[in-house]
């Protein structure tokens, strides 16, 4: 009986011990729970929770809060990782809620683990993109569905085959539709009135279908739709694609990682004529494919707006890119066309934070970390306004046109043919209030005697400037306060608008000062969590340098998929000490074997295109049936190996490999499994591999 006794008090200390670990760690479980908890937390309009398998078949994850018990999540939101499991669950309102993951064994649900209570935060709906009482996307002001709201899951292993069945006329006829792309070709038409809401999960590499190599949102003008495209959790990236949006309005894009865009545009993700109404966020922007121009070498445009109007572009990450924000291209008017920016964090990215043309544009508490060539730049009588933002070791904050720093660049001399920034274009003006400066940067306000240059006070006599001619920005001591009339550009005399002044176009936010503001961006900027890819730049060498960061270029390119641990990588002249090439891969394609092979531009892609068929028969007759000795540690189907020019299949049974151009002329097909190459034309093709139950695809760069 004693031994029992003490028996009996260990076990019962033991789980006091337990519990209590738990409950500092501020989880709580379930009465013979055997699913350990993991982090969990709340996010904006989201919550999400990782975990251990702890031997069962699956999950089911129930969310409790705003009133609702017990609510299950769908089930694509479950996730595994390796050991790792993780749920993320969109769509809930501001409040508290607990998420109570249950597992299930031969089909039955047994033990489960309820978090501490996460508290969820609402999206900032601040902007242009919400005038007249807009609300873009498939959700609502209160961050839950709208009513009706069809919800379509993509992965890499269903971009290509998930099916939606799509309104195809006025009498309630309905037509499946099946892949991303073709989904959205059909909604284009008009009929379908329900809002649409794609869920990215993980790692996308492209699509089989795509518009010039683009996911292409087109709503032919039509009234009356509403589209979300979103990533789940924190590693939902578009790898290789990027989305173009033209004819649309009430559109939504938040919370993707986009990286390694070699499309036929090349930008991350581009407004091109006739929207309004668009709203991105929560988005993180990397690299894209070297262009063929000289300042295309890390991608074009991270985040391009042309011919649109209300739009809000809020809490991005830009990734050292080195052209963020192209705004305005041959509008010819300044009228009716508004966009804001805000929140957003231009980390280390070398240019156009904007860069506007024609635009009433409104900047306001965004965090410039280290800036190469400027911030701001305002050009053909555009309006901007800056206000509240924050600028570390940005060279140049604001630039107009022709004027001030921009023609002062080399020291005292006005030399507009050698230092103009902007292709010779008359200015805007910029009006500035509130903003931060530290560190090393040019800055000439309007009227001023003593300004900074390269961080150390400076005054205009010394330099023989007439700063009320020569000046980039005009500096208020009141958000109220009006540009006058008097003011003028040096070039075209364009003045400012006002816009911000203005009741009848203005709209209702709240500005953080700009301290705040930083802190705001840091916390919250890009996907859930920072996102699963991280890296810390070197401020000492990246805050003055444009170049591309070839250990950040390596680490991309190398990027397979997140494997359920945190991925830490540091800036470094050297290879890269990058995790991503040690997880496991999530995605079925990888870009090249060899990361120095993926420095491909858009004229050797081209040159590709348009050349003469090769011969096949080079190509199949040194082809073999037999598998490859030793498969990639990644677990792809097949890859490239750039310096034989061999391409090698791992997976068993049946397959047929097609090679085709970028245009999608074939060039050839083949059942073999090592292929050599060497045949093919310098150039860049897609490799797609069909077997009995999947397609995988692989971009490949000749040489």
């Amino acid at each position: 009986m004693y031994v029992y006794l003490v028996r009996t008090i260990k076990r019962d200390v033991i789980m006091k011990l337990f519990t209590t670990a738990l409950a500092c760690l501020g989880l709580v479980a379930v009465a013979g729970a055997q699913v350990t908890l993991g982090d969990a937390g709340g996010w904006l309009e989201s919550a999400y929770a990782q975990w251990v398998s702890d031997g069962s078949d699956s999950y089911n994850v129930y969310y409790s809060g705003a009133g609702k018990t017990d609510v299950k999540v769908d089930a694509p939101l479950v996730r595994k990782y390796s050991s790792t499991w993780r749920v993320d669950v969109p769509g809930l309102k501001a409040g508290d809620y607990t998420l109570k993951i249950v597992g299930v064994k031969n089909g039955k649900e047994g033990a489960a683990a309820t978090t501490k209570t996460l508290s969820v935060k609402a999206h900032d709906r601040s902007g242009f993109a919400f005038a007249d009482g807009h609300v873009p996307g498939a959700y609502k002001a209160d961050g839950t569905l709208k009513d009706g709201a069809v919800v379509v899951y993509i992965t890499e292993s269903t971009k290509n085959t998930v099916t939606v069945s799509v309104a195809k006329d006025n009498k309630g006829g309905m037509v499946d539709s099946t892949g991303f792309q073709p989904i959205l070709n059909a909604i284009k038409k008009g009929y379908d009135k329900r809002p649409f809401v794609f869920r990215l999960v993980g790692n996308v590499t492209d699509p089989e279908f795509t518009d010039k190599g683009d996911i292409l949102v087109d709503m032919g003008k039509k009234e009356g739709l509403s589209m979300t495209i979103e990533g789940i959790g924190n590693d939902a990236t578009a790898n290789g694609w990027g989305i173009r949006v033209k004819n649309a309005q009430d559109v939504e894009i938040r919370n993707l990682g986009i990286m390694n865009v070699n499309s036929g545009e090349g930008d991350n993700i581009g407004l091109q004529q006739d929207n309004k109404y668009v709203w991105v966020h929560n988005c993180d922007f990397f690299y894209g494919d070297a262009g063929s121009d000289k300042d295309q070498v890390k991608g074009d445009g991270a985040l391009d707006c042309k011919k649109s109007t209300y739009v809000t572009f809020s809490y991005n990450h830009f990734w050292d890119n080195g052209k963020s924000n192209l705004l305005g291209l041959s509008e010819g008017t300044t009228e009716g066309l508004y966009i804001t920016y805000h929140h957003n964090w231009y980390d280390h990215s070398d240019s156009r934070h904007p860069r506007i043309r024609y635009y009433s544009a409104h900047v306001y508490n965004n965090y410039y970390d280290g800036n190469a060539k400027y911030g701001a730049g305002s050009t053909l009588g555009s309006s901007v306004f800056m206000e509240n933002n924050y600028f570390r070791n940005c060279k140049y904050p604001m630039l107009t046109s022709l004027q001030g720093s921009d023609v002062y660049a080399g020291g005292t001399n006005r030399d507009p043919t050698n230092y103009g920034t902007f292709s010779k274009e008359s200015g805007g003006t910029i009006k500035a209030y509130g903003n931060y400066m530290e560190g090393s940067f040019t800055f000439i306000p309007y009227g001023s005697t003593s300004y900074k240059v390269k961080g150390a006070e400076t005054t205009a006599a010394s330099q023989g400037i007439n700063t009320s001619v020569d000046f980039d920005a005009y500096v208020v001591d009141s958000r109220d306060a009006k540009v006058p009339s008097s003011v003028k550009s040096y070039d075209g005399e364009n003045t400012y608008n006002n816009f911000d002044t203005d009741n009848s176009v203005m709209y209702s936010y709240k500005a953080d000062d700009a301290v705040t503001a930083r802190a705001n961006v840091m916390a919250f900027a890009g996907r859930v969590q920072g996102g699963d890819f991280k890296w810390t730049f070197d401020n000492s060498t990246d805050d003055a340098s444009s170049d591309v960061n070839q250990a950040l270029k390596d680490a991309l390119v190398a990027y397979k998929g997140w494997n359920g641990g945190v991925i830490v990588v540091s800036s470094s002249s050297s290879a890269p000490a990058s995790s991503s090439s040690s997880a496991k891969s999530s995605s079925s394609e990888a870009k090249s074997s060899s990361s120095s092979d993926e420095k491909s531009s858009s004229s050797e892609a081209k040159s590709s295109s348009s050349g003469k068929a090769e011969s096949s028969s080079s190509v199949e007759s040194s082809g073999s049936d037999a598998l490859p000795v030793a498969a990639p540690l990644h677990g792809e189907p097949m890859r490239y190996l750039a310096r034989e020019s061999r391409l090698e299949v791992y997976v068993p049974g049946a397959v047929r490999v097609d090679v085709l151009r970028m245009d999608g002329t074939k060039v050839f097909a083949s059942s073999a499994r090592v292929l050599d190459l060497s045949g093919l034309r310098a150039g860049v093709y897609l490799v797609r591999l069909v077997t009995a139950g999947s397609v995988h695809q692989l971009k490949v760069l000749k040489r």
